[in-house]
């Protein structure tokens, strides 16, 4: 099993995660009672060509085909958590224009505001969260 989260982990520390500016769609379910985040940012990817989330680069489809989606693997819960922040970090890190946002009542426990929110702040190149300026959009949504 060691080694299974080993690859795992080199997936998410070094397949491609690039994502052309503009494009990238983010959701936040963790800690909520349902997963319509989710479904509204599937349903706006699929409405928007061009539009991905982590799920469409290599280094996600990857990771989903390794089983690291929906418990299908035997890896405890907190390190699929893990595996899925760190490929998001260096998502986030890479990306650049405006972030389409599916968040409504993020948790502050959540991925997105413990550490996906934070990132976006930090990248000089992500300019705006749904198409507001982002430093606005975490004061006057959080």
């Amino acid at each position: 099993m060691d080694d299974f989260y080993d690859t795992a982990l080199e997936v998410a520390k070094t397949y491609d995660v690039e994502t052309k500016p503009d494009s990238l769609v983010l959701y936040s379910v963790s800690f909520l009672p349902t997963k319509e985040n989710k479904l509204n940012a599937f349903e706006y990817v699929k409405d928007h060509p061009g539009s991905v989330m982590l799920d469409h680069t290599p280094c996600g489809i990857k990771m989903i085909d390794l089983g690291l989606e929906n418990g299908r693997c035997n890896l405890k819960e907190e390190e699929i958590a893990y595996l899925w922040k760190v490929a998001s970090k260096r998502l986030l890190e890479q990306a650049s224009g405006n972030v389409t946002a599916f968040v409504k009542n993020a948790d502050e426990r959540s991925v997105f505001r413990s550490m996906e929110l934070p990132t976006i702040l930090a990248n000089d190149k992500i300019k705006t969260i749904n198409k507001m300026d982002k430093h606005k959009f975490a004061k006057e949504n959080f």
